[in-house]
């Protein structure tokens, strides 16, 4: 995940909010969250105070994990309060920056570590999976199993084509399925990751099977929303229609 310095300023301003709730600019007022106390009877400006600040800093604790509230909160007070910084503007944005490319750094090396990890486990899995009895390797690697054989016409790559699925990973997470939303889904056939492309051309309609992807066949080392790097992919397909 990439962010930059701006983002970065902007879940530190959000996050204000939960720490400094709905008090003022009043320096001899008791500072800091606990100082606050927040329920259903208190007033709507105080509600509305701690709303905002729960909200945004949840949804940002990721991008800034290991921020000091005590620093950030001093930092906010002395900003908002009009008095002079303890570091210059070039200081505050250096230290930014440098925060930016350290946090790029080490999510880059996570990822490539996953991603190596992910590998080995989805190539011990196919290797596990092609032994399985009516499992059947094409020469990319790709793995199916009939469930169902179908008895219509089967898909070119350029056909467009109405299906019922549902995606795993290897653990047995659920990362997407038409049965869940309870609708097929269309699409062209040749718009999708080369394992379904080549995959979904095999079946017939009124077919259902049970695919393998190896990574290099489904969304490779960039991975996708909710698919790390490298992983191995399983499918359950229903065809139900060639357009």
């Amino acid at each position: 995940m990439k962010f930059n310095s701006t983002l970065v300023l902007s879940a530190l301003t959000s996050s204000v909010l939960l720490i400094t709730g709905c008090s003022t600019n009043n320096s001899n007022q008791k500072s800091g969250a606990q100082a606050i106390s927040v329920t259903e009877q208190s007033s709507d400006i105080e509600k509305v105070g701690y709303s905002l600040g729960y909200m945004m800093a949840e949804g940002n604790k990721e991008t800034v994990n290991d921020l000091n509230l005590d620093t950030f909160e001093l930092g906010f007070r002395d900003g908002y309060e009009g008095k002079e910084s303890k570091l210059t503007e070039e200081q505050m944005q250096k230290v930014l920056m440098d925060y930016q490319q350290q946090k790029e750094k080490e999510m880059l090396e996570e990822m490539q570590t996953k991603a190596e990890e992910n590998k080995k486990t989805g190539e011990a899995y196919l290797a596990e999976n092609a032994k399985k009895e009516g499992v059947k390797v094409t020469d990319s690697g790709l793995q199916y199993k009939v469930i169902k054989e179908g008895t219509g016409k089967s898909p070119k790559a350029t056909d467009v084509v109405s299906v019922n699925y549902e995606g795993k990973l290897i653990d047995g997470t659920v990362f997407d399925s038409s049965y869940e939303r309870g609708e097929p889904v269309e699409f062209p056939l040749n718009q999708v990751i080369a394992g379904w492309t080549e995959g979904v051309q095999l079946m017939k309609e009124g077919g259902k099977y049970e695919f393998v992807i190896p990574s290099e066949l489904a969304y490779g080392e960039t991975g996708n929303q909710g698919i790390e790097p490298n992983s191995t992919l399983l499918f359950t397909v229903e065809l139900l229609e060639v357009k």
